[in-house]
């Protein structure tokens, strides 16, 4: 197990992979921990080095108490890199994850050399919509949210298989409830639409078709404002990455060729 610690927060961090091989950092989405892409490290060349982290708040990091900024979440990002002292970066973010790589990628111009933004968007949804979020979430807690959360996370299929979706629904609710309200707080305040669209590096979007989180739509306007390639995966909801890991990897492989 590695760890890097940002400002008194230790981050959990898995570094795979040959140490000369092309680097290919992944983030990932609200509610997950880095597991969220074991399904697609299956599918990938055994040639990369892969580095992927617990968001602060999640699965094995530190849940310090929040709000947190998406300042501070890029921030840990960066911290990792410099621990770690990774260069010339493939970035994959889901969710809020694809926030923090657009974060990366205009704080620090010439680290990330391509960015796969999955079922996300320059700006996530409205300040008020996280607000009533965040209320609801902290009243009744995140059981009781599970089954709306899984409808947004898979498509239908998914969902009607309890023994593949049961694993999912139990990282959800074992998200620490003042980490996921935290980077709830730093989704609310982000706003990536003039620091992206200035972005000048190889970038592909990816989105799942019944993503009910970031719609296509959503996400299709964030390609637009990169000048990204756009791609939906079929029959996935917001986690294509678990729901149709072979899919996604055949899009991000043919990213890394054009882009080595």
């Amino acid at each position: 197990m590695r760890v890097v610690q940002n400002n008194g927060v230790t981050l959990h961090v898995r570094d795979e992979g040959p140490r000369d091989g092309r680097v290919i950092m992944f983030s990932n989405s609200l509610g997950t921990d880095l597991r969220v892409w074991d399904p697609l490290l299956n599918e990938l060349a055994t040639d990369l080095r892969v580095v992927r982290y617990d968001k602060r708040g999640h699965g094995l990091s530190d849940c310090p108490t929040g709000p947190y900024t998406m300042d501070s979440l890029v921030d840990d990002a960066l911290c990792i890199v410099d621990a770690l002292v990774l260069e010339d970066i493939t970035f994959v973010g889901l969710s809020v994850g694809g926030l923090i790589g657009q974060g990366v990628a205009a704080k620090r111009p010439g680290l990330v050399s391509a960015l796969v933004l999955m079922d996300t968007a320059a700006k996530i949804g409205t300040g008020d919509m996280w607000a009533a979020r965040i209320a609801a979430v902290r009243s009744a807690g995140l059981q009781s949210h599970a089954e709306s959360i899984m409808d947004r996370w898979f498509a239908e299929p998914m969902r009607s298989d309890a023994a593949r979706l049961s694993p999912w629904q139990n990282m959800l609710v074992r998200t620490p409830l003042d980490g996921y309200l935290g980077v709830c707080a730093a989704i609310a305040d982000a706003d990536m639409r003039v620091s992206s669209a200035a972005l000048t590096i190889p970038i592909m979007a990816l989105v799942g078709e019944f993503d009910g989180a970031t719609t296509p739509d959503v996400v299709k306007q964030t390609a637009q404002l990169c000048q990204a390639e756009f791609h939906i995966i079929e029959n996935a909801g917001h986690l294509p990455c678990v729901e149709q890991a072979a899919s996604t990897a055949t899009h991000i492989k043919s990213f890394l060729e054009k882009t080595a």
